[in-house]
């Protein structure tokens, strides 16, 4: 049996509420709450290189300490997966392959309900891959699925009128046209530069924070990845090649040119046009 890394974080904190410890008394099997890191964010193709569980049993065990493993991912580990969460292919050098883990995985799994952040959209569907590839398989059948995301978002409306009232105390009045969108935007913008004294006013810095969610990504509709700095297929046959090696392929060269003749964003046809001329986009180095 492998041994849990010693980055395990700290104990679950004691003094979680009374709500909470309502939910605790009143379960009848256990939930595991766990979290993944990963090689990327295809949850089909993807590797875990590090995973982390809490399992919470039925009283009178309640919940049980974090247990966390680095794992071996078998492929490399791309930089810009490495600057989102720290760990880099010689922290995995020594640590056990997901198949060295999976029986113990598995048992901490079986019978339980699950729960995470974002779990239904990635965890999950990362773990079963996971699996399958190693031959087992997790049962999935009549297994209750708590995701902390989208209680969030429900609870929590993520939407202009929403944080013209988080921001300025203000209602919305005249939403969706675009006058009033437009005025409480700037509200909005102003009151978060109140709020985040940290954040720097200047332009470039609030347009570095606008496009982190999009600084994996080579263009504006996502149809190249950023992988060991270069672009790789995002979409379709090619997903997860690279660009390089289909720009030197002959046959993914007539790929290429149909889709400079195809119903693609200009920016993308950019990225595979100066491929075609020999021409690889580089991602410039992060900070």
């Amino acid at each position: 049996m492998s041994s849990p890394t010693d980055r395990a974080p700290g104990p679950v904190s004691a003094d979680l509420g009374s709500r909470f410890a309502a939910f605790v008394e009143g379960l009848e099997r256990p939930v595991v709450f766990f979290d993944t890191e990963t090689t990327g964010t295809d949850p089909s193709q993807d590797r875990i290189v590090e995973l982390s569980v809490v399992r919470i049993s039925p009283a009178p065990t309640g919940v049980e300490p974090a247990r966390t493993w680095r794992v071996n991912p078998g492929v490399r580990i791309p930089i810009e997966a490495s600057e989102i969460h720290g760990i880099y292919n010689k922290d995995v050098d020594d640590a056990p392959t997901f198949a060295d883990i999976a029986d113990e995985l598995l048992e901490i799994f079986s019978g339980a309900d699950l729960a995470g952040f974002n779990i239904h959209r990635f965890d999950i569907r990362v773990l079963q891959a996971e699996l399958h590839r190693v031959r087992k398989s997790l049962d999935l059948q009549g297994v209750r699925v708590i995701d902390t995301q989208v209680i969030y978002h429900q609870r929590e409306p993520r939407n202009l009128a929403a944080a013209l009232a988080f921001y300025c105390q203000k209602e919305l009045t005249g939403a969706h046209g675009a006058e009033a969108d437009t005025v409480a935007t700037v509200e909005v913008f102003a009151g978060q530069l109140e709020r985040y004294g940290d954040i720097a006013v200047g332009v470039d810095n609030l347009h570095k924070i606008s496009s982190a969610l999009n600084h994996g990504y080579v263009d504006s509709h996502r149809r190249f990845a950023w992988r060991d700095n270069e672009p790789v297929f995002n979409f379709g046959k090619l997903k997860g090649k690279s660009l390089r090696w289909a720009a030197s392929d002959p046959n993914e060269r007539v790929y290429l040119k149909w889709m400079l003749q195809g119903n693609f964003e200009e920016d993308a046809k950019t990225v595979v046009r100066e491929a075609l001329e020999g021409r690889i986009r580089l991602r410039k180095a992060a900070g």
